[in-house]
């Protein structure tokens, strides 16, 4: 659908991309794009040298010698050539009216050399006064899953995108799709966008809270060059919709290497915070725990209220759940007296527990009609909030991997009670000593959309952070 009208939707809904400057043996760019080609987009490339024009055209690609060649209007360009001749390159696609470009190449205003800097103030001069829309220089580019454009060859394509996430750093950028992707959740558009020179943080959160495919907001961001604008930006971004936040450079020795690494000035800790939270911005510190926010914020429903219902295999568990939480601000209430009156007729009380936190591990173990049941109960509780589950790979795995039938019932067990719950239903599974195992079963649940963690901790961290977002905390 995109945002007609908007100066970038035409780069972020491309027809034509061409690739300018790709070389052998592996065409690493053409490579990433021809998905775009295979959806009918058309896919060209420009480049001079002779020797790279055979092993492209073996590609199926049709290459030009001229920008002028190009026989239709071009929407996004990906640059990959010299810096000295990156101001070439800008010439021509501003001449041939262009919507936009991303300029891989580096060794600009990043590097502190006089040249680097020199370079980019010549990109800066030529691109602002005829209005282009320059990407970086010293990015990865354009990410855009559902017509298949690509910074990354193993990057997922897909048509359900929900997150839209900006980078000024393509290793973040490119981490956290795969990531993503690997967790069961896809980007509607990305952008790694480097030294910001011409289109800032702020141009590309402007597109995304306008944006319909977009659900979520993420951003992984240095600094930002107006940061008056960046700030009111955000905070009616925030307004619209969730926008999580990961900031490089907090500590003094960060902020100098984000000098080096996108030649970013990063702004005072203490002031960037408060930003954040005048804005109402989620604030992540690290990719684990920006997909963890997503994780809450894409898959499960929003959570009302601070009661939760924990439900653990095994009596310690049942208190590292429970302090996780706590200490984090959720109450572990007392359920009602008719839950407690509706548990005790069927709980194994053995060696198990139906208070809150539950310790329920021999009353449900591989039977899914009692894990229904106590989930209804659960669910029914008007103390009740949200409901985390852990899952003992501990004690489990050997029964899965014996019948994995028990697994693929459990599992279809917490999607019908996820999608017919009011309330937000979360899953918590420590790998233990089944690391290689229980990485080999987590498809299973990002299939079903089923929002997992690797600990209490992450979990409660995650759901916390959403609480706080949706209720003004």
């Amino acid at each position: 659908m995109g945002v007609p009208g908007h100066r970038l939707d035409a780069m972020f809904n491309p027809k034509t991309v061409v690739v300018v400057g790709d070389k052998g043996p592996n065409y690493m760019w053409l490579q990433n794009n021809m998905p775009f080609k295979e959806k009918g987009g058309n896919l060209y490339s420009v480049q001079l040298d002779a020797k790279e024009i055979e092993g492209i055209e073996k590609l199926g690609i049709q290459n030009f010698t001229s920008m002028a060649d190009v026989p239709e209007l071009i929407d996004y360009a990906l640059v990959a050539v010299p810096r000295q001749v990156s101001p070439f390159i800008l010439k021509d696609l501003i001449a041939v009216g262009a919507n936009g470009a991303a300029f891989f190449t580096s060794g600009f205003a990043e590097t502190g050399e006089e040249l680097g800097i020199k370079l980019q103030n010549t990109l800066v001069d030529m691109a602002k006064p005829a209005n282009f829309n320059l990407v970086g220089p010293n990015c990865m580019g354009l990410y855009l899953p559902k017509v298949g454009v690509r910074f990354n060859n193993d990057a997922p394509i897909a048509d359900d995108g929900k997150i839209g996430f900006l980078s000024q750093s393509g290793t973040h950028g490119i981490m956290f799709s795969l990531v993503a992707g690997a967790n069961g959740m896809h980007l509607s558009r990305c952008a790694s966008f480097g030294n910001a020179v011409v289109l800032d943080v702020s141009d590309y959160v402007d597109y995304l809270m306008h944006d319909d495919e977009t659900e979520v907001i993420g951003m992984y961001v240095e600094g930002a060059r107006d940061g008056r604008r960046f700030f009111e930006t955000l905070r009616e971004a925030c307004k619209r919709k969730p926008v999580v936040v990961w900031k490089g450079g907090q500590t003094s020795a960060g902020a100098r290497a984000t000098m080096s690494h996108t030649g970013s000035l990063a702004s005072d800790q203490a002031v960037w915070e408060g930003m954040m939270r005048q804005c109402g911005a989620i604030v992540t510190n690290n990719l684990d725990e920006t997909i963890d926010v997503m994780k809450a914020l894409t898959l499960a429903k929003r959570p009302a209220g601070r009661g939760v219902a924990l439900l653990a295999q095994t009596g310690g568990q049942s208190v590292s759940i429970t302090d996780a939480f706590a200490k984090q601000g959720f109450d572990v209430a007392r359920f009602t007296d008719k839950t407690y009156a509706e548990l005790e007729s069927f709980f194994n009380i053995i060696g198990g527990s139906f208070q809150n936190p539950l310790d329920m591990g021999g009353t449900v173990q591989g039977k899914t009609e009692t894990l229904q049941r106590i989930l209804s109960i659960v669910e029914a509780d008007e103390n009740i909030d949200a409901i985390v589950m852990e899952l003992s790979a501990m004690f489990a795995a050997r029964q899965w991997k014996a019948k994995p039938e028990t697994l693929t019932d459990m599992l279809d067990t917490l999607k019908t009670h996820q999608e017919a719950s009011g309330k937000p239903f979360f899953a918590v599974i420590h790998p233990a000593h089944e690391a290689e195992y229980i990485a080999s079963i987590q498809p299973e649940f990002h299939s079903r959309a089923i929002p997992v963690f690797a600990s209490f901790e992450r979990a409660a961290a995650a759901v916390k952070r959403v609480y706080d977002f949706h209720n003004g905390g």
